[in-house]
């Protein structure tokens, strides 16, 4: 039997997950982490405790599993995306807070560029909206951020990468600067259609790129690991987008196949096959996986608060202990009573892209109580991926049978039920729901050969349940109206 070790390194938590060969889970261990608020749109972590987390839990997942370094195969690193991160090649420290992908401190940035007639060529060469979301706009403030910073950077002193490179270079002790072409193609900074770095794009942004990492298949070896006594030796064999990882959990390798992922926020993917689709419309395309030299795209919506709006239910507000007991609570109303959450606490992503929305709950009444808000919060989640596909659907010009579902909210089958009800379509969930760290195993375990292609892969995947919409379409187009008006009260709160 081999192993693959699969790391997934997201926003709120580190995890590793142990595979077998049949991509079964054998072993999990996780851990949280705290996020910082500086400013009223900032999120940032400490990089150092996210390298932490995710050694500690990689080694307690072999620990829990029973085998040691010798009997894994390889390790597929997934990522959360576009948090931008900038350390000093000598001592391998990050010089400043790493800056998450939610945060929105660029906005003023991005609408000056946009202002000044960029965005369309900018979205021409990556594929992607011109928005504080993605990694250019952030390097460029960290490199001003400190006296000396760019300076160092010009110099071939700092090294920058999103989380992905960040593990790879502590991992090998300093040995691999690189990044995936998936998480490459999230940076504003890579040419879709050249499948590189663009001078172009460098020049707009003022990056220079002595920072940049080695761009590398999503799927092959980069090294191994020598930084970590317990991991000695194990081939580091795949890095991938958190995303772009899911999809290939989800075993959608075809064109037309969709899934989308419940975490901190809710991310909608489409395999589109061979060649970039750059459509009108507020989804962007992106890279689905380099394999081979040879690459696939997918279009995809971002929702930026998903899950998070449970967490804030609970770490905000106090309305629940933990996570889990959201669906009871929702669950004890048959509704939310007239009552619409919008969470938009950091802008809205996809279909919308206003970095200046905030969060609203409307049509409160002296009735209102804890569970017409909890209710609220698992509608605005339906309702924002019910806005994606939409967007989708549109952009592609066809219609989804069904949607692959998975991430930690997908145990929640209230939500899932939502979801089918608010969208029209059946969703599937299968049995495996941590799909980003299996998509990591998979293609570290296409890398060292311990499966053969990916008709291989597609045959592990195994339906859980499925929801089929049971809501009378009136009441869903009532929820979905009210849901509109909310959204519109929302943008550009925070604008200046």
């Amino acid at each position: 039997m081999a192993y693959l070790l699969a790391l997934d390194q997201g926003t709120t938590s580190s995890r590793a997950i142990v595979f077998d060969s049949h991509g079964t889970p054998c072993a999990v261990a996780q851990q949280e982490f705290a996020q910082s608020y500086p400013q009223p749109g900032w999120v940032e972590h400490d990089a150092e405790v996210l390298w932490c987390t995710q050694r500690a839990v990689a080694v307690e997942a072999l620990a829990k599993a029973g085998i040691g370094a010798s009997q894994v195969a390889a390790i597929g690193i997934a990522n959360q995306r576009e948090t931008t991160v900038l350390w000093d090649r000598r001592t391998g420290k990050a010089v400043a807070p790493a800056i998450v992908w939610q945060d929105r401190r660029t906005a003023d940035t991005c609408a000056r560029l946009s202002a000044a007639g960029k965005e369309a060529a900018i979205r021409q060469r990556t594929g992607l909206v011109l928005d504080p979301y993605f990694c250019a706009t952030k390097l460029a403030w960290l490199l001003d951020s400190q006296p000396g910073l760019r300076a160092r950077a010009e110099a071939g002193e700092l090294a920058f990468g999103t989380v992905d490179s960040w593990l790879a270079w502590r991992l090998t002790g300093g040995a691999a600067h690189v990044t995936d072409a998936s998480n490459a193609s999230r940076t504003l900074l890579f040419d879709l259609h050249r499948g590189q770095w663009s001078d172009e794009l460098l020049a707009e942004f003022n990056i220079p790129s002595a920072v940049l990492p080695r761009i590398v298949d999503s799927s092959g070896v980069i090294g191994e690991v020598t930084a970590v006594p317990e991991l000695a030796g194990i081939p580091i064999a795949a890095l991938v987008g958190d995303q772009q990882g899911a999809l290939a959990g989800q075993a959608c390798f075809a064109a037309g196949l969709a899934k989308n992922t419940y975490g901190t926020g809710c991310f909608l993917l489409m395999h589109t096959g061979d060649a970039p689709q750059i459509r009108p419309g507020g989804l962007v395309a992106t890279l689905a996986c380099r394999r081979g030299g040879h690459s696939t795209y997918a279009l995809e919506g971002s929702v930026f608060v998903g899950g998070a709006a449970v967490q804030w239910l609970r770490d905000g507000l106090g309305l629940i202990k933990n996570a889990a007991e959201i669906e009871a609570l929702a669950a004890s109303v048959p509704d939310s009573d007239g009552v619409a959450f919008v969470p938009a606490f950091a802008g809205l992503g996809a279909p919308h892209w206003d970095p200046y929305a905030r969060g609203a709950i409307l049509g409160i009444t002296r009735g209102t109580t804890a569970a017409h808000i909890a209710r609220a919060a698992l509608e605005s989640i339906a309702l924002q991926v019910a806005d994606l596909v939409v967007a989708l659907e549109a952009s592609a010009g066809l219609s989804l049978a069904e949607l692959r579902v998975d991430g930690g909210a997908a145990a929640n089958n209230l939500l899932l039920q939502l979801q089918a009800d608010l969208l029209g379509r059946t969703i599937v969930r299968p049995v495996v729901t941590e799909t980003t760290a299996l998509g990591a195993a998979y293609l570290a375990g296409l890398a060292v050969g311990v499966w053969r292609d990916e008709a291989e892969l597609a045959a592990l995947w195994r339906v859980d349940r499925r929801f089929e919409p049971t809501m009378p379409a009136a009441e869903s187009a009532v929820i979905k109206r009210r849901w509109q008006a909310a959204v519109a009260r929302s943008h550009g709160w925070a604008a200046p």
